[in-house]
């Protein structure tokens, strides 16, 4: 292995193969800060380019690629609170709060490094233990996959920050907009009202596109005079030295992150858009200050961040030891392969071992590569954006957001569900239920209902179908992790309440005495 390491790390210092992984990281940063073009779409229409080339540039690229568009979501997500990849949601939640305080140059730098942490530890994971974590991916079944959406539907809780039951209501109204469509299991069309273009159900990209962004374009244009613009308080200007030292400062954080990214990522079908909200979820329970989260908390855009980049080189780990695409990108290098007539599976790793380590060298190379070009790109797109009149940046935003929505599909009705939803979010947003949440239960709905009725039909023969959710050793894994994940918050809440009630009691002896004398009286 070391050998074909070595010739790996070879191949990728060659100028025109380092030009290759930087062209592709940096179209993939550009796709991917477009909200509705997602990785999968990039990769997916940067196919027939690759027809031409040499398979292993053609993966490099690829590679490279995804890479760039995993880690370019965070700049629209913080800047304007419209997540460029699915996979920006949980960074959403804290980059826009920090742009609003002024602090969107330090989000940016956060997300920067997370992301080349999360990128090199998930490439570390897919060259020392794809096999055995392989192997340990198949035995992932249905009733495992849905105690997997029970779980991450607990990070519900964590999100809601005011009303846990505002929270759980958002979660609902977003299982409900899972609901729609043709049934993944089954085939029913279900809350379609006539329209064929909702038997697909409710696209997700277009639904957070609208549910995260236009409830800041509509607050942006609501405002008037000197109140209408982008940042509530003058941009807080660090050098880059401080910035870089706030972020490495919880190495904690950005480890724990990655790895959590990289074990999502291996899981077929979870991707980015559920390491990233779990990754957040623990960085703010972990935390001695979890009360700042929602408010424009630096580490939970490290978390973010650092999770959806391992998912990267996590998904790589089935796709091409298996054959089972990790993540909905994988499923297209899955493709690229089949078509230069090379097949995912050990035999890859032997007969084709130096094109296989060149691809994966290349994925550290570009994860290296962001940490320059998002320094000095992300950056000067931050300052670009906070210095823009509101004026210019709403109009800006929407056209945007409706290219984006359209490009998903080719599809007015995309337009509408995304404008429809968004205004129902900014009146949500009124009564204190928050989008994150709604896009939660829209990503993990489908995953639940297919866990469930798949894990019910492949126990039919079983004398107690619904037993096997509770039996299977992974499955009382998942179910434990779901009660600590719902339970710990409460307690934490309980002991700072008793501490808060110890703290009221009298703190001297006068205090103590007068107490009882008015007792008394």
């Amino acid at each position: 292995m070391f050998e074909l390491l070595g010739v790996g790390i070879a191949n990728n210092l060659a100028p025109s193969m380092l030009l290759l992984v930087l062209v592709g990281t940096v179209a993939g940063m550009a796709i991917g800060a477009m909200p509705g073009l997602s990785a999968t779409m990039g990769l997916a229409l940067l196919v027939p380019f690759t027809f031409v080339m040499d398979p292993t540039a053609a993966l490099v690229l690829l590679g490279a690629f995804y890479m760039g568009a995993i880690y370019g979501g965070s700049f629209t997500a913080i800047l304007v609170n419209a997540p460029g990849t699915p996979s920006s949601v949980a960074t959403a939640l804290e980059g826009f709060p920090m742009t609003k305080k002024g602090k969107s140059e330090l989000a940016v730098v956060g997300a920067t490094m997370g992301s080349f942490f999360g990128g090199i530890i998930g490439v570390i994971a897919l060259i020392f233990l794809a096999p055995p974590l392989a192997e340990f991916s198949l035995r992932f079944g249905p009733q495992e996959y849905f105690w997997v959406a029970v779980f991450g539907l607990t990070i519900i809780i964590s999100m809601s920050a005011g009303s846990s039951l505002k929270g759980l209501i958002g979660g609902a109204l977003g299982l409900m907009l899972a609901l729609i469509g043709i049934a993944p299991v089954g085939g029913d069309v279900r809350f379609t009202f006539g329209e064929p273009m909702l038997q697909g159900g409710i696209p997700l990209v277009p639904a957070m596109v609208g549910l995260f962004t236009i409830p800041e374009v509509i607050r942006l244009i609501a405002r008037k005079g000197r109140s209408a613009e982008m940042l509530d308080v003058d941009e807080d200007r660090q050098g880059l030295g401080a910035m870089l030292r706030r972020v490495l400062s919880k190495p904690g954080n950005l480890i724990r992150s990655s790895i959590i990214g990289t074990v999502v990522g291996i899981m077929p079908g979870a991707g980015g858009s559920v390491a990233n909200l779990v990754a957040y979820s623990e960085a703010k329970r972990v935390s001695p200050h979890p009360e700042t989260y929602g408010k424009g908390e630096v580490d939970g855009v490290v978390a973010a961040e650092s999770a959806n980049n391992g998912t990267v080189g996590g998904g790589m780990i089935p796709t091409l030891t298996l054959g089972v695409p990790g993540t909905p990108p994988d499923a297209i290098i899955i493709g690229v392969l089949l078509l230069h007539g090379l097949r995912p599976g050990a035999e890859l790793f032997t007969s084709s071992g130096d094109l296989v380590y060149t691809f994966i060298i290349a994925l550290a190379v570009s994860a290296v590569m962001m940490v320059p070009v998002g320094l000095i790109g992300g950056r000067a797109l931050q300052r670009g954006v906070v210095a823009m009149p509101t004026r210019y940046l709403a109009p800006f935003i929407m056209v945007l957001t409706i290219v984006g929505s359209y490009a998903v599909r080719n599809s007015l009705v995309d337009v509408v569900i995304m404008l429809v939803l968004g205004v129902l979010a900014y009146f949500l947003s009124l009564a204190g239920i928050s989008a994150a949440p709604i896009v939660l239960g829209l990503i993990l709905g489908t995953i639940a209902e297919t866990g469930f009725v798949q894990g019910l039909l492949t126990a039919k023969g079983e004398a107690i179908p619904w037993l096997t959710f509770f039996t299977r050793p992974l499955s009382i894994v998942l179910i434990v992790l779901t009660l600590a994940s719902v339970l710990l918050p409460m307690l934490s809440a309980r002991r700072k309440r008793q501490r808060a009630d110890g703290g009221a009691e009298p703190t001297s002896a006068s205090d103590a005495h007068l107490s009882d004398s008015t007792t008394k009286e």
